[in-house]
Order: structure tokens, then C-alpha cells, then sequence
């Protein structure tokens, strides 16, 4: 019984032993399949747009194709939870608007996932700058003339946004606490462009992607850039901050995979997603789209995540926004 014991301690450590070996192998072969990158949000999308280009890189570069998946609705958390629930082996990723998916903690009082705590960071991607711009009727040339006009018309300018709770509404609402003024904020479940270009709203806290053509044109005026430095594609537009002195706010995007992928899978993509955003013709493509490149680390991506969580938490309480 002794030996027989002993002969099957030893096949069961020897099974255990070669199963452990596949899975390591996977680990450093990775991609042996394609691998499929969620959008959380509609294709045209700026996030959309964004992951196509990486994943046309990441093809090219690691020799298995990179799918993009749109998986729209909820405020970005459709596809999140998607990911969060897919197996942590890294043919499942998302492209997450990092700032959408923080504002969601707080914003959502029920979520069946944790956006920092059920995902792994991965590598951090860029950011989309936002831009104040209102319709030329509004008598108003700069942001401190906009300020004072809009303290001497409370609850009449109506704002812009794509839904309660987005970014386009909730950088609204840091500026109405921030320079003391009041604003309507209208949210459309689809395009708001045309309504704001024909003036029955006046004033949108948005991409500059978004708006950069139609102030090009003079059909719509730019006041100030959101990020805390003024932007190439807009040099002459002052940052909010200027004016608003502490004001900040930026969308950034990332890749993210489910929570315990290998490690050795997140230093791969991790590694190929920095020399993509290091290429030149990248780096000028995000520039087309009015965004700027952040190559870093998984840890840099986690920090990241963590502090805009922590940032629009306090926004949204202190704003009392809430879900309609």
C-alpha cells in the first residue's frame, strides 16, 4: 500500500507539472489566435477610432489578427462588463475611456462589476483633449466675457451633452461649480451637433475632434481647451484653467483585460502597444484627431485609473448628479 501510495503521489505531482507547463507555454507563444478588443461605445467614435489603429499595429506586429468588437450601451458598461467577465487569458481586451468608466463607479449606484478592482491595466493609450465652444450667438469672444454673461443669465444657456453622466456633462458641471454660473444641461440620446449649430443650444463641453472643422469654419467659437495645457491643434485657445484657476479635466483611454491575466501576456502587450504609439505615423495620426499619445506602464495605467476614480467621485457628489 506504501509503494502504491507512493507511486501515485508522485503521477499526480508529474500530471500537475505538465498541465502547468501548457499553460505557461500559452503564456510566452501569446497570440496563437485572434484577440478581440471591446468598444465600449458606437464605431466613429473617438475610442473606436482609436482601437482600430492599435489593433491594425498589433496585427502587423505580433502576426495574429486584432479584432475590434463594438459593444455599445450604458455608458461604456455593456462592453466593460463583457471583458470583466471574459477568461483572464488576453484574447479578450477593452479599449476603456478611463474617464468614463471612473465616472461610472460613483455615477451608477448598482454595478455588477469594480472597474479598477475586476480589471488588469495593461497599457495606457492617449488622451482627448475637450474644448468649450459655443454657437456664434452668443455674445461672448472669450471665456471670462462667457463667464460673466452666463452669471448674468442664470438657468437661460442651455448646454449640450450626450447623456447625464458623461463626460461631455460632467466637465459642464465641474466649470458651473468651479466659475459660479449655471447652465442647462440637455442631454441627446443622438447627435447634438446640428441643434447646437443652429443655436437652440449654445454652449458644449466636448471632443475637439468633434467640434475642430466647425471652428475652422467660424460656425462655432472656441473659448478654451479643458486639459491643463493648451493644444497644438488649437494653439491660440487659452486652457480653462487660465481663467478658472485648478481646473482640469481630459479623457484618456487605455487597454484593460479581465483581472488574474498572466502577467507575461501584459508585458506583451504591454511592450508591442508602446512601440506602436512610439511610431511617428501614429503619433501623427492622434495628432489628426486632436489626441495626444501616453505610452506607460501596466502600474502607470493602474495609478491612472485610480486617481480619475477618486477625481470625478467628488464631482458627481458634490454636483448631486444621479442617473435619470
Amino acid at each position: 500500500m506504501t509503494l502504491l501510495r507512493r507511486r501515485f503521489l508522485q503521477l499526480g505531482a508529474a500530471g500537475a507539472v505538465a498541465s502547468a507547463v501548457p499553460r505557461r507555454a500559452s503564456a510566452l507563444d501569446y497570440p496563437t489566435r485572434p484577440v478581440h478588443i471591446i468598444v465600449a461605445f458606437p464605431a466613429g467614435n473617438a475610442s473606436d477610432i482609436i482601437a482600430r489603429l492599435v489593433a491594425q499595429s498589433l496585427s502587423e506586429r505580433l502576426g495574429q489578427q486584432f479584432v475590434v468588437e463594438n459593444r455599445a450601451g450604458a455608458g461604456g458598461n455593456i462592453g466593460t462588463e463583457v471583458v470583466v467577465r471574459a477568461p483572464p487569458d488576453g484574447y479578450t481586451l477593452l479599449m476603456s475611456v478611463v474617464t468614463s468608466n471612473a465616472i461610472n463607479t460613483t455615477f451608477y449606484a448598482s454595478l455588477g462589476f469594480n472597474f479598477v478592482r475586476d480589471t488588469a491595466p495593461v497599457a495606457s493609450i492617449g488622451g482627448g483633449p475637450y474644448v468649450v465652444v459655443v454657437n456664434p450667438s452668443v455674445p461672448a469672444a472669450t471665456l471670462p466675457e462667457f463667464i460673466a454673461y452666463a452669471k448674468a443669465n442664470p438657468g437661460k444657456i442651455n448646454m449640450a451633452s450626450t447623456g447625464i453622466g458623461t463626460p461631455t456633462h460632467v466637465f459642464g458641471a465641474l466649470f458651473m461649480m468651479m466659475a459660479g454660473v449655471e447652465l442647462v444641461p440637455v442631454p441627446y440620446r443622438g447627435s447634438f451637433m446640428t441643434d447646437l449649430l443652429g443655436g437652440q443650444v449654445q454652449v458644449l463641453f466636448g471632443p475637439v475632434s468633434q467640434s475642430l472643422e466647425h471652428v475652422r469654419t467660424g460656425k462655432l467659437r472656441a473659448l478654451a481647451v479643458t486639459t491643463a495645457t493648451r493644444q497644438a491643434v488649437l494653439p491660440d485657445v487659452p486652457t480653462v484653467g487660465e481663467f478658472v484657476p485648478g481646473y482640469e479635466a481630459s479623457v484618456w483611454y487605455g487597454m484593460v483585460a479581465p483581472r488574474s491575466t498572466p502577467v507575461d501576456v501584459i508585458a506583451t502587450l504591454n511592450r508591442e502597444i508602446n512601440a506602436a504609439l512610439a511610431a511617428p505615423a501614429m503619433k501623427a495620426r492622434f495628432a489628426d484627431l486632436g489626441s495626444t499619445v501616453l505610452a506607460g506602464s501596466p502600474a502607470d495605467l493602474g495609478k491612472l485609473m485610480a486617481d480619475e476614480t477618486e477625481k470625478w467621485a467628488k464631482v458627481i457628489r458634490a454636483a448631486h448628479i444621479k442617473t435619470e
